[in-house]
């Protein structure tokens, strides 16, 4: 009997309606530059589309020219809402959005979760929605792809980039890294936080990241460090916040968008 991880802030986050959805995601991914250079990882952000939509877009855009050739997506995310040791897979073999379904790579799954500090663990699944915010926007710059979901809990970047060499494949496997950057400063603050924090990651300083920097700062360092083994760059390619695309200056959430190619 297939088990399949259904919506939970379609509606809320983005558009349930499957028809508002795409033209959504359309509208920001036209305004995003086009390049020909796939990235092999992405760091993107989070939060509800009208706030971080935008951003997003400009990493899911430069994936378009590999459309039919990427087969796999490797998406790491923090949990929100369940506090747990290590690294969260799901027993789903499907996540569902508005768009259709996504086959979960089981096999993959089921390779490292016989790691000590993999469990497979629905509850982080369920309600999560720093990996279920990207599933449209994958659909949408892909063909026929499979998925490995993974909730990042209480973990070392050390465990994260020994998954990630495990999973890291060739052409055919994308990495994406879900964050959002400073949360709830005032718009002057949270851009020298976010700046500065980007100029961390671009240098691959992981170690110089603390909880202040980015929510899913454990699998951004995770994969920092997997990137320096690998002696690979990261690009900034966007670097906004909440108060430039939903208005409100006061209160405000960070989001960058990044590449290693």
């Amino acid at each position: 009997m297939s088990l399949i991880r259904q919506p939970a802030v379609a509606g809320a986050f983005y558009p349930a309606d499957p028809k508002k959805l795409h033209e959504m995601m359309r509208h920001y991914l036209s305004d995003s530059q086009k390049v020909e250079k796939v990235p092999k990882a992405i760091i993107v952000p989070h939060a509800g589309y009208i706030y971080s939509g935008p951003i997003a877009a400009t990493a899911y855009a430069r994936l378009q020219n590999s459309h039919d050739s990427i087969t796999r997506v490797v998406l790491l995310g923090p949990s929100h809402r369940v506090g747990f040791q290590g690294l969260a897979v799901s027993s789903a073999d499907t996540f569902a959005t508005p768009l259709g379904n996504i086959p979960v790579d089981t096999e993959s799954v089921q390779n490292i979760a016989a790691l000590p500090y993999v469990h497979y663990l629905d509850q982080a699944h369920v309600m999560e929605h720093s990996l279920e915010v990207h599933l449209p926007f994958l659909q949408e710059v892909l063909d026929s792809f499979s998925l490995v979901p993974i909730v990042v809990g209480d973990a070392t970047a050390e465990q994260v980039s020994q998954i990630l060499e495990l999973l890291w494949g060739g052409p055919e496997t994308l990495i994406v890294i879900s964050s959002d950057l400073s949360h709830y400063h005032d718009y002057a603050t949270a851009r020298q936080m976010d700046k500065a924090t980007s100029e961390h990651i671009e240098a691959l300083q992981y170690e110089l990241l603390d909880y202040e920097s980015a929510c899913g700062r454990v699998p951004i360092c995770g994969l920092l460090a997997l990137a320096r083994k690998k002696s690979l760059q990261v690009k900034t390619i966007d670097l906004r916040n909440s108060g430039d695309t939903a208005g409100d200056k006061s209160r405000v959430v960070g989001y960058g968008a990044y590449v290693i190619d």
